[in-house]
Formats: C-alpha cells, sequence, structure tokens
C-alpha cells in the first residue's frame, strides 16, 4: 500500500439504488455515517439484509497494524439508529467483500479470500451471527477478486475480476445451480478496462437488462463508481457498455477520494467512501514494518 493509506467508511444512503443510477450523483440524497473506526482501520465493502425490521450491514474490518480483514455485522433499526456492532466472521487470511444475498430459501455469504486459494461459499446458520461452509466454488485455475453472483434469466451468473491476471479484466461465470457445476464464459475476459470492469456491488436489472456497479480504477484503487450494463449476457454472447462515474458530493470530505462500493438494500442503499492518510504515524507504522523484515532475516 505504501506510505499513504486509504481509509474508508461506509454510509447509508436514505435512497433506493434505482434513483441513484437514474441521477447519477449522489448529491442531495440524506446519508447516515457508521461510526468513526480506531485510528488506522477502516470499514468498506458494505453489503446488507433486511431482516425483522432491522437493517443489518456486513462489512470489511481492516486494520493495517495485521493487514488481515474481518467481517463485521452493524445492526440498525427501522430509524437508521445503530444498535449492535458484532464480529461474523473471521479466518487466518484475509476477508473482504462480504456479499450476502438470499436464496432458495437460505442466506448465503461469499466474502472475497483469494489469500486462501478458493472461492467459499458460507451458508448462515444463524443470523446474523454464525456461518459455516457450503462448498467451494470451483473455477479452474481462476482465484476469484470480488466474485458477485445474481440469478437472472434462468441461470446463476457470477461476475469476477482475477488475481493471476492483470488488473482491468472482468470474467464472468455461469450455471444452473448456485453450487454449480460452473462452466467459464468461453469470451472470457469479458470486458477489459480498468475504468470498468472490477465488481463494485449489487447487479440489479433496469429496462430487462442487468446492470453492474463496477470500479473505476483509472486514477485510484476504488476511485469511483460505473454502472456496467450487459446489453446481451447469454452463455455463448456477452456484449457491455459502460455508464459515467456516479459522483459523490463536497459534503462527504473529507472521504471525497473514492468509492468503490454501491449495494441496494431495498429502499437504502450502502457506499463505502475514502480519503488517504499520510501522517508521521503512517510513516512510522511503515517504518517499523521494513524493520522487522531485515530482523527476521
Amino acid at each position: 500500500m505504501g506510505l499513504r493509506k486509504d481509509i474508508w467508511r461506509v454510509g447509508i444512503v436514505n435512497s433506493p439504488l434505482s434513483t441513484i443510477l437514474a441521477q447519477g450523483t449522489l448529491a442531495g440524497l440524506p446519508v447516515t455515517w457508521t461510526p468513526p473506526m480506531r485510528r488506522y482501520c477502516f470499514r468498506a465493502d458494505p453489503f446488507g439484509l433486511w431482516r425483522d425490521g432491522r437493517l443489518h450491514v456486513f462489512v470489511e474490518d481492516y486494520d493495517y497494524r495485521v493487514r488481515i480483514g474481518s467481517i463485521d455485522v452493524l445492526i440498525y433499526d427501522a430509524s437508521l439508529t445503530l444498535t449492535a456492532h458484532r464480529k461474523v466472521l473471521q479466518t487466518p487470511w484475509h476477508l473482504s467483500y462480504p456479499y450476502v444475498f438470499e436464496a432458495e430459501g437460505e442466506t448465503w455469504m461469499l466474502p472475497e479470500a483469494y489469500r486462501s486459494g478458493r472461492l467459499t461459499l458460507y451458508r448462515c446458520k444463524r443470523f446474523p451471527d454464525q456461518w459455516e461452509e457450503a462448498t467451494v466454488i470451483d473455477l479452474g485455475a481462476d482465484i476469484a477478486i470480488d466474485a458477485t453472483p445474481f440469478f437472472h434469466n434462468g441461470l446463476w451468473w457470477l461476475f469476477y475480476a482475477c488475481a493471476t491476471r492483470p488488473i482491468g479484466a472482468l470474467h464472468v461465470a455461469y450455471a444452473k445451480s448456485l453450487t454449480g457445476p460452473w462452466h467459464h464464459h468461453p469470451a472470457n475476459p469479458v470486458r477489459l478496462d480498468v475504468a470498468s470492469t472490477r465488481p463494485g456491488g449489487t447487479p440489479c436489472v433496469v429496462n430487462g437488462k442487468l446492470v453492474l456497479p463496477v470500479q473505476d480504477c483509472t486514477q485510484t484503487y476504488g476511485g469511483a463508481i460505473r454502472p456496467l450494463t450487459f446489453d446481451e449476457l447469454t452463455p455463448e454472447r456477452i456484449v457491455t457498455h459502460a455508464g459515467s462515474p456516479i459522483r459523490r458530493p463536497d459534503s462527504y470530505a473529507p472521504y471525497t477520494e473514492g468509492m468503490h462500493t454501491l449495494s441496494a438494500v431495498g429502499n437504502v442503499t450502502l457506499i463505502d467512501a475514502k480519503y488517504t492518510d499520510l501522517s508521521a504515524y503512517g510513516i512510522g507504522l511503515q517504518a517499523y514494518r521494513e524493520v522487522k523484515k531485515i530482523l527476521a532475516r
């Protein structure tokens, strides 16, 4: 990451995703921010579910001191007042992008865990804080990053970046069942563009076409979100086009340097926004790590 650190914060926008996509900006939409984090820690990658009148916001919880993310849930009542905060999933490897969804009578989570070397789908045993491994999604040699499943036109689709390929490549797989078998799309990578390929939120259907939020990493990692529309999406052919970046209002300051998640949860939308921190503390933290590396040789 270098000396300058990305510091992310999660917000709950009091507006449905369809409104944000239609107007192309978050300006003028009320936002409730999650509580501030500890120094040199952040929350990012929000996904959520409403259950029993409460909003459950699942996030990556990251601490630069240990450099391993885990998954937390923040629980809000109908007035968007925080009522609880819990750890829900922690592993020896880094976790992020906790894509939660409901399907086939179950609640699922597909977190990004590429450092484990596999893509594990979790089933909820007790909502919201007990999860069990359900299956490993087999994508062959591909190691998926920010994998995003969605059921559309009778098939499950999986959109992902690939850890073994250059940044800026969108890959797609499809299956008849959520647990597979999964098939690589013959056109992979289906799109090459650092401005519009890495998944960044929940897909939706607009005028019969699937729209996937994707990250614009042209200037910086997670610089902005663009809507990527699939004009054609079949097992034989994929045609896409990207919209303009969704603008962030100046009122988000200092969190105005990026946004890389846009997640629909009913009548609200979850976002994350960042600023970059360059401080004496951060420089000292980096120097401490380098000294540890030297002493360990």
